[in-house]
This record gives C-alpha cells, structure tokens and sequence, in this order.
C-alpha cells in the first residue's frame, strides 16, 4: 500500500476497536489523505502524531488532558484565536483523548474547516502510541529484492547471487535443518524504524518455494509451521559467486567487513563461492555464528591481526637482543 492510498476513514475504521473514538465532526473530509510532502520529510513517526503543537504542520494533532485545560485557560477570544491557528496546520485528523470535553468552538472549526475530528476516553500517549506504530509501517520506504530470505540461527539472512546458483535449493537444505523460511523468489522490505529493516514475503508467494526439477513447494505443508516465519529483521547478506568471479573482484581477508546498502542503512555482508562439491549449507551457517560474535563484539579477524603484530614485535626483540 502506498501512502497516497491511506485516508483518515481507512485510519478511523483500523482502531475503531482498540482506541473506541467516535468521529465527532468532520465527515466530510473522510477522504482526506496525508500530505506527501510530509511523509518524505518524517525523519520518524513522531513526526506524524503527537501532542497539540503549533509548529508541525500536516501531523495528526493530540489533545490531551493538558492540552485541553491549557486551552480552557485562556480567554474567549484567545481560546478562538489559538484554535484557529490550527487550520492553518493542515492536520489530516484532530484527536482529544483522556475523555476531555471538547471546546464547542472546536467543533464547528472542523465541521467548517473541514478537519476530521476524534474524540476517545483512552489516554493521549496510548493514542499517539498506537497510531505512530500503524501509521510507521504504512508509510515505510520499501523495496523488494530477488532472493531468498530465511530465519537462521534467530537471524534474518538475505541469501542472493546470479540465477542459476542453486538460492532456493540452498534454502530448501537450510529448512531441512532446522531454520525457517520467510520468503522465497521475492523479498518485500521495508524500512520500519531508523536502522531497522523488516522482510516480508509477498502474498501471492506465501509458504512456496521454487527448486528447479521439481517445481513448487508448499513449506508449510510439507515441513510444518515451524518452518514458516511470518517475517524478520534484515541481520546479514549472503552473497552467492562463482568461484573465479570472488577470485578476481574481491579480496580473499578483506580488511574491512563488507556492507550492502538496502533502504539507507549499512547490511553486513559476506561473499561464499559455490562449486561442486562445497557444502554451502554449512558454510552459511558458520557466516551466521561468525556475524553474531562480531554483533558482540568480537572480531576474529582483528584478533588474528593483534596476534600477528605480536609475533612480529617479539621476532624483532629476539632479534635484537641477540
């Protein structure tokens, strides 16, 4: 779903049940959508719901407990004045929680605006919670990426290469040991949290895996549900070469980790030449356990390179002192 296809009713009907808000005025603007503008710019979904604030424009505006009585302090004429100032905002929804009463003067400024308008007994913060969750995942950047995503070892492991490589025999024998598959052919990310990127496996393709020579294969039914995983966080890519294709474009002991750029954020990635004979399977299970000691923080490499400068130093002192 794109953003452009989300509209304050589709927001409204979503958390009818969880938020039980009423749509006070408004309703005319059901069809209203968020601005796009606003969306490319969002840094994260705090910048698309909050708390009453008179600077954000084209956020779905809060009121609170707070809010409400900071409002009803004022006098009449600057009560009209501040709630007037809204309009100019451009929210696509206005909400009053924590079961406040709602200014009778805000009510016909939305039914005039229009500006939808919710009202709900649930606290302010769960509200804003709530929505900046929904509204993150529907306004997420996205991608979708050939190859074959799968659950390894607690890990989202991206497993792509050339056709021809043999990706989903690979992950057929990775499920037959034990790991899960989340997507096969095709990979829908999505970039739900700063840093954070989410793989999905797209609906026509749920639980099928292609292997050349036999066909389609429901996972699912054949292995059973612990071999599905419904999604998971992009942790590591495994790239599949042909062996004369490492040899020639990559280093064999790279000094820097290798790192592939999906949605803005940095993916460890790690380059296993296929040929006959080599059990792959294996040696993506080892790539896995090595990235989660680097994740804590211990890097076998480096350690080889201390231990190397050591050997060194002392070599050259025995040298020296004799």
């Amino acid at each position: 779903m794109q953003f452009a296809d989300v509209t304050i009713d589709m927001l409204f009907e979503a958390h009818r049940s969880m938020l039980r808000w009423q749509w006070l005025a408004g309703q005319s603007a059901a069809e209203r959508k968020f601005a796009p503008q606003a969306i490319e710019r969002a840094k994260s979904s705090a910048d698309l719901a909050g708390y009453l604030n008179f600077i954000h424009p084209h956020r779905v505006q809060v009121l609170g407990e707070q809010e409400i009585a900071y409002l009803q302090s004022k006098p009449q004429d600057e009560l009209v004045q501040s709630l007037n100032a809204i309009v100019p905002l451009e929210p696509p929804v206005l909400i009053v929680a924590d079961a406040q009463q709602v200014p009778e003067h805000l009510v016909l400024l939305c039914e005039r605006a229009p500006i939808p308008l919710f009202t709900t007994n649930e606290s302010a913060a769960y509200v804003i919670d709530v929505l900046r969750a929904w509204l993150s995942k529907r306004f997420a950047q996205r991608t979708s990426v050939h190859g074959v995503f799968m659950d390894i070892f607690g890990m989202g492991v991206l497993l792509v290469g050339e056709s021809g490589l043999g990706k989903s025999e690979l992950g057929l024998e990775l499920i037959s040991r034990g790991h899960g598959l989340v997507a096969d052919d095709v990979v829908d990310f999505a970039l739900v949290a700063q840093g954070i990127i989410e793989g999905r496996c797209p609906p026509l393709l749920e639980n099928l895996l292609e292997v050349r020579g036999i066909g389609l294969l429901d996972i699912r039914t054949i292995f059973g549900e612990t071999a599905m995983r419904r999604k998971m966080r992009l942790k590591l890519i495994v790239h599949l070469v042909r062996r004369e294709v490492l040899e020639r474009d990559f280093e064999r002991l790279p000094l820097e980790p290798l790192e592939q750029d999906v949605l803005g954020v940095a993916v460890r990635k790690v380059m296993i030449p296929v040929e006959a004979g080599r059990n792959i399977a294996v040696l993506v299970e080892a790539a896995v356990r090595n990235t989660v000691l680097q994740l804590r923080g211990i890097d076998t490499f480096s350690e080889f390179l201390s231990r190397h400068h050591r050997a060194m130093d002392d070599g050259g002192q025995t040298e020296s002192s004799e």
